[in-house]
């Protein structure tokens, strides 16, 4: 393999999504290079990124050892990376059950935490003009997608299968996001009161050495100014 790290990956530092694959890769133990692509340059629709990805959107990779084969859309990736290279089943499942309970949660976390959670950034921080109403509506989309999770873990330690998995190891991120600023202006919230089952497997994951290395990474490439 000509490639000294076995993936390439696409990524951008802001982009929560990509977060998620960064630290899947570390619990697996792969070799990757890290390639952050700069928005405010538009580096994600340049020609070389749009032909691997036709969404221009990140995180992309390339996977060198399985003759660069591409894989676009995080959670799609992190199926991709536990079918092809978790034999053991370290952050997977095993029974065929089991597996669609955890599909079901990462298609939950695509299509109702991510998309949510995003504008509420976007109506928060780079919206034109502020619109009161657009970001007290996705405030509340978060406190409901905050409820589904408390509901279910506040009677089990882990989404599916006794055990971390890319479940609940794909909503890291943008929880961390929206826990850091989504949230500040909402009267009386108190994330250990109100969701204790979700703030006791929220810190249980960002305890996890993948996660800490994660987002040490990204704080120190925030402060060195790679936001882009």
């Amino acid at each position: 393999m000509s490639h000294g790290k076995q993936f390439t990956f696409y990524t951008n530092v802001n982009g929560p999504n990509g977060w998620k694959i960064f630290i899947a890769l570390e619990e697996l133990g792969l070799t990757y290079e890290s390639k952050y692509l700069d928005f405010s340059k538009n580096e994600h629709v340049s020609p070389e990124h749009l032909a691997l990805n036709p969404n221009g959107r990140i995180p992309t990779i390339i996977d060198h050892a399985n003759n660069d084969f591409v894989v676009w859309e995080s959670n799609a990736i992190l199926v991709y990376l536990v079918d092809k290279y978790d034999t053991s089943h370290k952050i997977s499942v095993e029974k065929y059950e089991d597996k669609i309970v955890q599909l079901q949660w990462l298609f939950f976390q695509a299509s109702g935490q991510g998309p949510y959670f995003g504008q509420s950034g976007w109506f928060q921080r780079y919206h034109h003009e502020k619109l009161p109403s657009a970001i007290v509506r996705y405030q509340k989309e978060i406190l409901r997608v905050f409820g589904v999770l408390n509901s279910v873990l506040s009677k089990q330690e882990w989404l599916v299968g006794g055990k971390c998995t890319i479940a609940d190891l794909s909503f890291i991120p943008w929880n961390r996001a929206a826990l850091a600023w989504h949230l500040d202006d909402v009267e009386s919230f108190n994330f250990e009161k109100d969701f204790p089952g979700l703030s006791r497997w929220h810190n249980a994951l960002l305890s996890r050495d993948s996660a800490r290395k994660a987002f040490a990474e990204k704080d120190a490439l925030t402060a060195a100014g790679e936001t882009h």
